[in-house]
């Protein structure tokens, strides 16, 4: 997942997760986005605001020190009509299930997935798992991401509909309409 940002700023909402303190069981997160977070989220994601965000995550630990992270992120969202210009709300609701993997481990399948591309009829082949940077997995980067996918780029007032201007075109404005013009000078001398 990428972000919608240059340079390297923090992530404005955080929630790490130490994978080697996952219990073989799994774990259970309820996360709430504060308003300084939502805020910050809203000035990255380049949105009016973001009115609420929770996710819910379930981490489930595999073999070879994978963890699967399943479940939702709800929000709700303040962005501007393209059609109206006029402010509007948008509810996002987007399910999260991804694979993570030690970070050499994430990059060598990321490279076999790349080199397996250069057929000509691709098999349809699985993401390369994400990469657990330092132990950790960060749920509320997690949630960031995910919200942002799933907000609309062109969000649209309900019953608003973009016309364009049609004017009838004019028989006189055409390529050659001076070039007529000059004809009919000459003829009239």
């Amino acid at each position: 997942m990428s972000r919608p940002t240059t340079g390297s700023e923090p992530d404005p909402w955080r929630a790490p997760i130490i994978v080697a303190q996952v219990p073989e069981t799994g774990l259970h997160r309820e996360l709430e986005a504060s308003a300084a977070e939502r805020q910050a989220m809203a000035e990255l994601a380049g949105l009016r605001e973001i009115l609420s965000v929770h996710a819910s995550f379930d981490v489930v630990p595999k073999s070879g020190g994978r963890v699967q992270v399943t479940g939702l992120v709800r929000g709700r969202v303040g962005q501007t009509c393209v059609v109206t210009l006029d402010p509007i709300e948008s509810e996002i609701e987007e399910e999260v299930d991804l694979m993570f993997a030690p970070e050499a481990e994430a990059r060598r399948l990321a490279d076999l997935i790349e080199e397996g591309q250069d057929d000509e009829e691709p098999p349809e082949v699985a993401d390369p798992p994400e990469a657990i940077v330092n132990g950790i997995v960060d749920l509320g980067r997690l949630a960031t991401d995910a919200l942002f996918l799933a907000i609309d780029p062109y969000p649209r007032k309900e019953g608003a509909v973009f016309e364009a201007e049609v004017a009838a075109p004019d028989p006189e404005d055409h390529p050659f309409a001076a070039l007529k013009a000059l004809q009919e000078r000459k003829k009239g001398k």
